[in-house]
């Protein structure tokens, strides 16, 4: 690929930020300065952490060396309108520290290799923002919020020296918000990176169910001398969460993704009702699990163990690398045990789940607002448990009736997406835009108001824990996640089982299968969308694959 467009989102930037301006200083000059991310270490120790680029520097320089600046100029109504300058400042190589450390790039190096107007050492910036400041009187400063712990620190040398200037003012009021509004939406190069970044994933999730498959044919098997030499890889078999993760980080990392976006969340049986389940240190499931149990730490590899079967059950794997720092988040749920299928009950509530992401992507296109589809989606399942009868139907029990009522939240929680990039939740700030006065979260068609029509929009708990409450924009990029989920502690708190809407005892019959998530990342284009995940979903080929006949 050619280089990272830094320069054409540095413009982008600016533009966002003058939209934000009072009137009186949209003319002035515009100066960015920004520092990038440092080699961290763990507390007290010198055992650096992994270096992963503060996000908006990288999309404003395209640089990965830690402890570098940048600087960036900008005037509507002049040459720098539509060719701004970006000064980009990275360390200099310390030798001491070559024996120990990839030493950054030579300057020579780092120009061809960043879209930069310029690249020098960081002591030359101070010298630079003095020439900058002076060939550009009464210029307005903007930084990233500073005394925050959530941005890289900028030394108060520069700003101090910046606020010392006549007519210069510095703000963190603005920068941030422009940024994000920046990165809202894709460009081709950006597009380019997260579809790599969805195959990378997408195979490794692929790799995970044929790894299961090939062990219920036993195309897998332990390997004779196990006892005197470790298990190679094309020996080793899934049962446990950690065994499955592994697999799917060393998928990723053997095609050259160094980070994940976000840490795996793989939960077998019922822990898939918990949402964001990190802990993956559990068996699956061979003997009666209660739900939320963590006890079941028993090895399936002892030789007294190796006729135990793998109950019937779920495994539930959200997960997603990043390439060259640009996120991809999927989901898929598939079947262990049972000859790697789904049980009767696990396949109505995936195809369901399935269902409701169908309904949610067809309506995807500019300029439709994401509460719509997070309605949708809830209609669906209302519809869906009164076919299975979990949900009761007749004149008492109606759709609109359990919308107001705030039921399904307990079985669909979380918002149906969130806007992905750089970060895997990403642009927060722009992802629900509030209304300056009241402060209230903007309603499609009913403007700011501190409570909704629940008889059109269903109870104010739908919408709770939605990271993404704007209309769609071409170029946008969002995820599709619907899920179900018989979480404990959910339906205890909605008291599920005494609502009149509710059978109780065939709800039961549901209870064990956990939960189940399909997400796959999808780009807004100019007519609908475009889904960059390209592990299938389907029930045949999921369940083909799972069990090894695929």
């Amino acid at each position: 690929m050619t280089l990272y467009p830094a320069l054409s989102h540095v413009r982008k930037t600016f533009e966002q930020l003058v939209k934000l301006l009072p009137s009186a200083e949209q003319t002035k000059p515009q100066i960015l300065l920004l520092a990038g991310e440092v080699t961290g270490f763990r507390h007290d120790t010198d055992r650096e952490l992994v270096f992963r680029q503060e996000s908006n520097f990288y999309y404003l320089t395209g640089c990965n060396v830690p402890s570098s600046f940048l600087l960036a100029a900008y005037q509507p109504g002049t040459s720098l309108e539509q060719t701004p300058s970006a000064d980009l400042f990275i360390p200099e190589a310390n030798e001491d520290d070559i024996m120990w450390s990839v030493p950054p790039p030579s300057l020579a190096v780092a120009a061809q290799s960043h879209d930069a107007t310029r690249v020098d050492h960081p002591p030359t910036l101070q010298e630079t923002l003095t020439t900058l400041l002076t060939a550009h009187p009464g210029a307005l400063v903007h930084t990233l919020p500073r005394n925050s712990p959530l941005y890289p620190e900028l030394p108060a040398t520069y700003t101090s020296f910046a606020l010392a200037q006549d007519s210069v003012a510095v703000t963190d009021y603005y920068l941030l918000t422009a940024l994000q509004n920046a990165r809202l939406t894709k460009d081709a190069y950006e597009i380019e990176l997260i579809r790599r970044a969805n195959a990378i994933s997408s195979r490794a999730h692929e790799v995970v169910m044929r790894v299961l498959g090939q062990a219920v044919k036993n195309g897998l098997r332990q390997g004779a001398a196990a006892a005197d030499r470790p298990l190679l890889p094309g020996e080793w078999l899934i049962e446990k969460e950690a065994e499955a993760e592994a697999i799917f980080v060393a998928s990723c990392r053997r095609e050259g993704a160094v980070h994940q976006a976000y840490l795996p969340i793989v939960a077998a049986s019922t822990r898939a009702s918990t949402l964001h389940y990190c802990c993956n240190d559990r068996d699956f499931a061979w003997g009666p699990v209660s739900p939320h149990d963590h006890r079941n730490t028993a090895s399936f590899t002892t030789s007294s163990s190796l006729d135990k079967q793998i109950l019937p059950q779920v495994l539930l794997i959200d997960a997603g690398c990043e390439w060259s720092n640009y996120a991809s988040d999927i989901t898929r749920t598939m079947p262990v045990g049972n000859g790697g299928k789904f049980t009767l009950e696990a396949r109505a509530i995936y195809s369901l789940v399935l269902e409701m992401q169908h309904a949610s992507f067809a309506l995807l296109k500019p300029g439709l607002h994401w509460d719509e589809v997070q309605l949708v989606c809830h209609h669906t399942l209302i519809r869906g448990f009164q076919r299975l009868g979990i949900f009761r139907s007749g004149a008492e029990h109606t759709k609109e009736a359990i919308l107001a009522s705030g039921l399904t939240a307990a079985f669909f929680p979380h918002g149906l997406g969130h806007s992905l990039g750089m970060d895997v939740h990403d642009v927060p700030t722009v992802s629900k835009p509030t209304d300056p006065i009241s402060g209230n979260i903007v309603i499609p068609g009913e403007g700011a108001k501190p409570t909704v029509n629940e008889a059109k929009w269903g109870h104010q708990s739908l919408y709770r824990y939605l990271r993404l409450r704007r209309p769609l924009e071409q170029g946008m990029v969002v995820t599709v996640e619907p899920g179900i989920y018989f979480s404990p502690h959910l339906l205890g708190r909605a008291k599920a089982h005494d609502s009149s809407f509710v059978d109780a005892e065939v709800l039961k019959r549901y209870e064990s299968v956990g939960g189940v998530r399909i997400e796959d990342v999808v780009v807004i284009t100019e007519g609908g969308y475009e889904n960059l995940t390209t592990v299938r979903s389907d029930v045949e080929w999921l369940e083909g694959v799972c069990s090894g006949v695929l």
